[in-house]
């Protein structure tokens, strides 16, 4: 059972300069919303960043909103945060899969992005997973926003040259 796994954590990275995160939340479910926001600015704070946060109406426009912050603003990176429980009709699908699929493509022109909506079949679920005490998914989701901020960071500065290895 999933729920008796040990996961391995990678340790939080350690930055030079300031990193500016920019946290965009669908508080659809305020409770586990606020939940997963504390648990993302938690583990934000541990590595000094510095946190912004918007809300937006849905988890549809959580990746709309990090485009036009990418574009416009000056931030490192994003955290995605949302719910998503399952319901009678197939907007579930649609919610989940586009919201993922359009972040996933956000990183790939890349954008440094924490994925943090959550898609459940209950209310629950969701609960375990928003809670800081708990699986604290809105701190995986920055914790995997700074990774790659410091990826980037590592890789812009190494020079690659030009022309041919000998």
């Amino acid at each position: 059972m999933a729920a008796h796994e040990t996961h391995y954590t990678l340790p939080l990275p350690s930055f030079d300069k300031p990193v500016r995160l920019l946290i965009v939340v669908a508080p659809y479910y305020k409770d586990i919303a606020d939940n997963m926001v504390q648990g993302a600015r938690i583990t934000a704070a541990a590595c000094g960043a510095e946190v912004d946060l918007i809300e937006v109406p849905g988890a549809l426009e959580v990746p709309t909103a990090i485009a036009l912050a990418e574009r416009l603003a000056k931030y490192d990176g994003y955290v995605a945060l949302g719910c998503v429980i399952r319901g009678e009709t197939t907007h579930y699908d649609t919610v989940c899969n586009d919201s993922s699929r359009a972040l996933a493509l956000l990183g790939l022109q890349g954008a440094a992005i924490g994925n943090g909506i959550l898609t459940v079949e209950n209310r629950p679920q969701a609960e375990v997973r928003a809670d800081p005490a708990g699986q604290n998914k809105g701190g995986g989701a920055a914790a995997a926003a700074l990774h790659l901020i410091a990826l980037s960071r590592k890789w812009a500065s190494d020079t690659k040259g030009i022309g041919f290895r000998p």
